[in-house]
């Protein structure tokens, strides 16, 4: 098969594991084009990748003079590439053996993904793809409702993980659209554009078979965002409910989502203020307009109950899948 993938990493101080993410990716035969993004790094991440691919001509590396965070890291490594198809792997990430060849054998997608393995860091290097449960093969649609639906909270449960898919795109389908990530994000970016897709027709695939390795590491950035990357992810989710692509039918979807993000920025903000200027001024603002109050009682309530559970013990050596055999 003509090699037709290009593999998208972008990294900040993450020499420890690009090396891994660079190897897999290149031991792909379908893959053209590795470009790894050194998002300024102040590690040797770039020496990493280039160590890792031994010369091989696919790998190209750029280097961002200042850290501009993901979604612009991967939009120009989307400008640099050429091939038909662009896959995103996190620098922390690798991918397993066969995956692009299973994923290409699939037709009529613009987007398409598999399972993802959350394999903790410590083993990582010993991960043996053969010992995944044997599944029986399925593969579903989804759409814009099920995608937005499947990364929301529900009353008992913990939010959604859908976003953290990472999808084969077809590069004709974001040209023809003239779409992009939106470098305002450094928090749901991929949630962000996935919608912008899904609004525009894209028919997205999903298949249970495992094809993707996500490190878990307890200091990892996702666990990091504050109170700015949330209120710029509630702007997205706002342009997305004034979006005239989005089908009248993932409107309430679209709307709940939306407040779900902005219930954690005001709680996250009252917080904040409360740090700064103390509790009065964090009260003023928590009933200015009177509608902020009951989000954030509501999410302090939440949280204190939470603390007075028992502390579950932490998972340090438990391997999951992203999707379970009865999703």
């Amino acid at each position: 098969m003509t090699p037709e993938i290009c593999v998208v990493i972008t990294a900040y101080n993450a020499e420890d594991t690009i090396g891994d993410a660079v190897r897999s990716a290149l031991e792909q035969p379908e893959v053209a084009e590795v470009v790894v993004v050194d998002d300024a790094s102040t590690d040797r991440s770039a020496e990493t990748a280039q160590d890792a691919a031994a010369g091989d001509a696919r790998l190209i590396v750029l280097r961002n003079d200042s850290n501009q965070g993901p979604a612009a890291g991967r939009n120009r490594a989307i400008a640099a590439s050429r091939s038909p198809f662009l896959a995103v792997l996190d620098a922390d990430d690798f991918l397993l053996p066969g995956r692009f060849s299973r994923l290409l054998a699939y037709e009529g997608w613009d987007l398409i993904a598999d399972n993802i393995a959350f394999v903790p860091a410590d083993m990582a290097q010993a991960f043996d793809p053969t010992r995944l449960p044997d599944n029986e093969t399925r593969v579903f649609e989804l759409d814009l409702v099920g995608f937005v639906e499947g990364n929301m909270g529900k009353r008992g449960e913990t939010r959604g993980e859908l976003g953290f898919l990472k999808p084969l795109m077809s590069r004709a389908f974001l040209e023809r659209h003239a779409l992009r990530y939106d470098e305002s994000l450094r928090l749901g970016e991929d949630f962000d554009f996935y919608v912008r897709m899904l609004a525009r027709g894209a028919k997205f695939l999903v298949t249970n078979e495992c094809g993707y390795a996500a490190r878990v590491r307890e200091n990892s950035l996702s666990g990091r965002h504050g109170t700015k990357d949330l209120g710029a992810l509630m702007t997205a989710a706002s342009a997305h409910l004034d979006d005239q692509s989005v089908p009248r039918a993932a409107n309430s979807a679209m709307r709940r989502h939306h407040d779900q993000i902005r219930d954690r920025y005001l709680l996250r903000r009252f917080l904040d203020i409360k740090a700064q200027d103390g509790l009065g001024a964090a009260f003023g603002f928590s009933i200015k307009p009177p509608r902020n109050f009951m989000p954030i009682a509501s999410g302090i309530l939440r949280d204190k109950l939470r603390a007075q559970k028992q502390p579950a013990a932490p998972v340090t050596n438990t391997l999951r899948l992203l999707l379970r055999p009865e999703d």
